[in-house]
């Protein structure tokens, strides 16, 4: 592309700063500190938690408002953690973001897209991101495509005189266009705004423990009516005992630690997956990729590094001056791909010749041209690119071109032009790749866990198939030619659970695969560097792209993999699963508290009787039974697949566990009312003693598997309850005391008929989730999808459940990846 404009002074840049007429887009956060704190601090849970802390400090000692420090706990907290992740956040994307091109001086040089100013000159080319509005003012052959805008797939010629709009990406050409809108003005600001928004919404796991807490809300208000009714008429108009006893009813029924130990989950797995150079651009992705089980991979610069080698150039016509012609197509393009820059390697431009005109590539396309002048003034078309696009079916030299292909090798086939339609072909250049030495281990990662892989390439089926093979991914010995795949939607969804590798996928191909798969059920990733990704990332429900990948990949996908790490992917899984399985065993724990607060509080006001516990005792055996625990539990090691349902699963143990936990809870107080008749202190502990075990007995059932830790968690509780009782100090102060060896007997004995009980809660349900595992894929989803009640985004999309035989068992998957291992110092052959 020709300089036309030298774009503006400095002088001239400089005073449009001071203007302000620069593209001041948000920073990725969005919240300031001040934000930040707002929002965690005036939340529901805390206004709650707010209300009967002062009700308890006007009527009762400090011990019994001990539960106000939940409050500042989950303040302190969520701003400590959410400041750090916006930290992480801020510091990764300043290495992720587009970086354009920008001409000034008469000189071009890269800058921050946030150092754009109006009137700015701004170069385009295949790959980049139009990171402002504006009006081109040069363009050759400069394709955009403004699908992400539009919904229109079909790329559009841009002339100079038209206007292009952020948000839109460069597909093929160059060009240059001048900044008519910036900052908040321009077209898509407010939209990736909101989307690089450090938020936690838009989540099934959000969706629901809103759903819980929304529930949770409603409940207390009924609940605290009956039970200050009920204790004032119980403790003979002796109003500030109402309110205590009130209050030491209502506390246990808010599952005050439950978002904030969520938000703390998110906010720590991004910090851990930005120490891996891994960008989370929209928080929930990390979610999302836990639920993956369908991962669509390209094959370029991701199961192969994206530099090139040309490994031969066959020549077909002996007398063709190839050598000056691939050097001077190589030259022509301003933004060579990794293709022609191995080209540009193997062969310089030769002296003497001239370009006169040129086409750049297209991934529609797949092939580039230019008419070239040679040193006598004769002038030549030509074309590069994908053999079987260039010749008809059936010709000879595509016989020679699969002979590479089962090889693993990339050719590109090199026409002379002698009309619009018809070429003569004159060389292959074919090019070697080497496998990325992270790819047999992810591959065998992804088997392990149930995850189904398909490559997805615009490469030579056969090519991609023999990457594919080497590697040992099931299905490979089969590659499907896109050009050949079916336009009805069903019968494409048969074809993609079918197969699993696929070549010369066109961009619009890929995102109707990723389509299709989605109809079926499946939760779908799409990793990918390249413009033709683009489409398929944005369709996907995740999506990967590659740090060095095009600027407009790295715009739409969900995950940025700074350091091109393909190994960084099964990291990004395990924390998705660990967060997802962590908050469901705590959220156990806290709708169990919620379940037995609930029924004690019906049972006490059925049953006339003072409540048995002050606020100071259930703070005690909350701390001990839900918050440290859960502490601990939200931030463990984890790698539980994720599943649909969540609050049905949850809702199943809590409900009966709560049951369990009150009944056992209420009997104990209510027999111990009998042995000490109205001694209260020595009631009460009996009935937190009972409770404590009951709830520890949960804890130890929900930490499973054990580890040594989790052990010594347990072990601690147990020691620090005993601590209380035998400690005269602390049995004081919490007013516990146990009295006699008969009450507390009994205590013990129905704790122990309680955890029994549980743990037959806990087998049921394992029986049911084994179930679950043992049936087909499509059959699983439907039974979920009924058990549930809900659907996820997949879900919604499925038009029915089908089994098809897709891989093998996943025991012969790992099996077969495991047994190959090549060499990847070498290039595949």
């Amino acid at each position: 592309m020709l300089t036309v404009e030298a774009g503006l002074s400095t002088a001239e840049v400089a005073e449009r700063v001071a203007a302000g007429r620069v593209n001041d887009v948000p920073v990725r956060s969005g919240r300031s500190v001040t934000e930040i704190i707002r929002a965690n601090l005036f939340t529901r849970i805390n206004a709650i938690m707010g209300v009967l802390f002062v009700l308890i400090l006007a009527v009762a000692p400090i011990q019994d408002a001990l539960f106000g420090g939940v409050i500042i706990a989950n303040t302190l907290i969520g701003v400590v953690q959410e400041l750090r992740a916006k930290r992480t956040l801020d510091r990764l994307a300043i290495v992720g973001a587009a970086r354009p091109m920008v001409r000034r001086d008469g000189r071009s040089a890269e800058v921050a897209a946030t150092d754009v100013v109006l009137d700015d000159l701004i170069e385009l080319g295949p790959g980049d991101q139009v990171v402002v509005d504006g009006v081109v003012t040069e363009a050759a052959q400069l394709e955009v495509d403004e699908s992400l805008l539009t919904g229109e797939a079909d790329p559009v010629l841009k002339e100079p005189g038209d206007q292009v709009l952020s948000g839109s990406f460069v597909v093929a050409g160059t060009g240059a266009f001048t900044a008519t809108r910036v900052g908040r003005a321009a077209y898509a600001a407010r939209l990736a705004e909101e989307a690089s928004r450090f938020t936690l919404v838009n989540s099934q796991l959000r969706s629901g423990l809103d759903t819980i807490l929304r529930f949770v809300t409603w409940l207390i208000v009924p609940a605290g009516i009956a039970l200050i009714t009920s204790q004032w008429l119980v403790n003979r108009d002796d109003l500030p005992e109402a309110i205590r006893r009130m209050v030491a009813g209502l506390v246990p029924m808010v599952p005050e630690g439950l978002v904030l130990l969520t938000s703390m989950a998110f906010a720590v797995g991004v910090i851990r997956l930005g120490q891996r150079r891994c960008l989370v651009q929209e928080l929930p992705a990390i979610e999302g990729l836990a639920r993956v089980d369908v991962v669509c991979l390209d094959k370029t610069g991701t199961l192969t590094d994206a530099a090139m080698r040309v490994a031969e150039v066959r020549c077909l016509d002996p007398e063709a001056p190839v050598a000056e012609v691939l050097g001077m197509l190589g030259a022509a393009d301003e933004r060579p791909n990794s293709s022609l820059k191995a080209i540009i390697e193997a062969h310089p431009a030769p002296a003497g010749w001239t370009v006169r005109e040129r086409m750049p590539f297209s991934s529609a396309r797949k092939w580039s041209g230019a008419t070239l002048t040679d040193p006598t003034g004769a002038s030549t078309t030509w074309r590069l690119g994908a053999p079987d696009v260039l010749l008809p079916a059936g010709h000879p030299v595509l016989a020679e071109v699969d002979e590479y292909g089962v090889r693993g090798l990339r050719v590109l086939l090199l026409v002379q032009q002698r009309d619009e339609v018809s070429g003569v072909p004159m060389a292959l250049v074919v090019l070697a790749q080497r496998l990325r030495a992270e790819a047999p281990d992810t591959l065998r990662y992804f088997a392990e866990q149930g995850v189904t892989v398909k490559v997805i390439s615009g490469d030579n089926a056969r090519s991609v198939g023999a990457v594919a093979r080497s590697l040992g991914l099931p299905g490979a010995d089969h590659p499907v030619d896109a050009r050949h795949l079916p336009t009805d939607p069903a019968a494409l969804a048969d074809v993609a659970e079918a197969n699993t590798v696929f070549g010369r996928v066109g961009p619009q191909q890929k995102r109707e695969l990723v389509t299709a798969l989605q109809a079926r059920g499946h939760t779908v990733a799409m990793t990918g560097d390249g413009v033709n990704d683009v489409l398929a990332l944005k369709d996907a429900d995740i999506g990967v792209a590659m740090g060095s990948g095009s600027p407009a990949s790295r715009a739409v996908a969900q995950i940025v993999l700074l350091d091109d790490s393909f190994a960084a992917l099964p990291a990004v899984v395990a924390e998705g699963r660990r967060v997802i399985g962590n908050i469901e065993r705590v959220a156990n724990l806290f709708l169990t508290k919620t379940v037995y607060s609930v029924l004690l509080a019906i049972l006490v006001v059925v049953s006339q009787v003072p409540y048995p516990f002050l606020p100071r005792h259930l703070t005690l055996v909350s701390s001990l039974t839900i918050g440290i625990p859960a502490f601990f539990l939200a931030l463990a090691p984890g790698a539980e697949r994720a599943r649909s349902g969540f609050v049905g699963r949850v809702v199943r143990f809590a409900v009966p566990a709560g049951a369990v936990a009150a009944v056992a809870t209420i009997t104990s107080y209510l027999h111990a009312r009998q042995v000490y008749g109205g001694n209260l202190a020595a009631e009460t502990s009996v009935a937190t003693l009972t409770l404590f075990l009951v709830g520890l007995w949960a804890v130890a059932v929900i930490a499973r598997p054990y580890t040594w830790w989790r052990v010594l968690l347990l072990l601690g509780l147990g020691a620090a309850f005993a601590t209380v009782l035998a400690v005269p100090y602390l049995q004081e102060f919490f007013q516990l005391e146990l009295v006699g060896g008969g009450a507390p007997g009994v205590g013990l004995g129905i704790a122990a008929v309680a955890g029994l009980l549980l743990e037959l809660v806990w087998r049921l349900l394992g029986r049911r989730a084994r179930r679950l595992d043992r049936v087909g894929p499509a059959e699983t989803r439907q039974i979920r999808f009924e058990g549930s009640g809900q659907a996820g985004p997949a879900e919604a999309r499925r038009t029915r459940f089908e089994e098809v035989d897709r891989v093998r068992p996943e025991e012969d998957q790992v099996g077969a990846l495991s047994s190959v291992r090549p060499d990847h110092n070498e290039p595949v052959t």
